[in-house]
């Protein structure tokens, strides 16, 4: 229940494809002089949405701390930065002897910059040669794979961003399954469209806990006193079938962490 009484009204949108677009201008035209609530993977532009009030999924370690100070934003960290250092062990561990790793990253994401640095210090200690190759559309995808051949890459790290998620995700992998390229996720969705593994954030989770904030913010609870917290549950998923039309084969070690194992 709203204020005084009022039902909220919930109003869905997601800026697919363009990760310079704020939530606050996707959700701004449902209410623009009124107070809303949204949930979203990218990160928020608070001067966009003054009269939105925005409860994110900043990807990033840095975005929350950053946002923590904006007077309209709360929410729940992924932790973007961590994640992508661990993608590139979990599949290391799984591809032992690939030696050259492709890094798929958005330079428009503002989380990437970090979570590129973070992947970069993995690999050296991980003794593997990187090679980021920077996507910022879908129209990217094809040419950033050709590079990665070039460069003797057979497998990556796509960072999670919108561009690689949903739909935008499900053509990388079918492109990643039809040339041969074993790929790490940042979305469950890749990994049950054919992609070979995902490790991220259980989104499940983050939004039933994005509804406790839009319930005391409905409340009268001010966004600037609730603070950022950071996701706690995550999932690795990994595609059997996906792993023996590449001729990868997982090793047990990895097969029992995994959270979910499409056969």
């Amino acid at each position: 229940m709203g204020p005084a009484g009022r039902l909220p009204t919930v109003e869905a949108g997601f800026p697919r494809g363009e990760p310079g677009r704020s939530v606050g201008r996707a959700l701004a035209p449902y209410h623009p002089g009124g107070e809303a609530a949204g949930n979203s993977p990218c990160a928020p532009a608070p001067r966009a949405s003054r009269s939105v009030t925005i409860t994110a999924q900043p990807m990033g370690a840095g975005s929350g701390q950053a946002q923590a100070g904006r007077r309209n934003i709360t929410g729940l960290s992924m932790l973007l930065t961590e994640l992508a250092a661990k993608e590139l062990e979990i599949l290391h561990e799984a591809i032992p002897a690939a030696a050259d790793i492709g890094v798929l990253w958005n330079p428009t994401t503002p989380s990437h910059d970090v979570a590129l640095r973070s992947v970069q210090a993995a690999a050296e200690s991980l003794a593997v040669r990187l090679h980021p190759v920077p996507t910022r559309r879908v129209d990217d995808f094809d040419a950033a794979l050709a590079t990665l051949a070039a460069e003797n890459a057979n497998c990556f790290v796509a960072l999670a961003s919108p561009v690689t998620y949903e739909e935008n995700g499900k053509h990388l992998t079918q492109l990643a399954l039809q040339r041969g390229f074993a790929g790490m996720f940042g979305f469950k969705e890749n990994v049950q469209a054919g992609g070979l593994m995902s490790y991220s954030a259980d989104v499940d989770d983050l939004y039933c806990r994005s509804a406790v904030y839009i319930d005391k913010i409905l409340k009268g609870a001010k966004p600037a006193d609730l603070p950022i917290e950071q996701a706690s549950k995550y999932e690795l998923l990994i595609n059997l079938k996906t792993a023996k039309a590449l001729g990868v084969d997982i090793p047990a070690t990895v097969l029992a962490r995994a959270d979910e194992v499409i056969e």
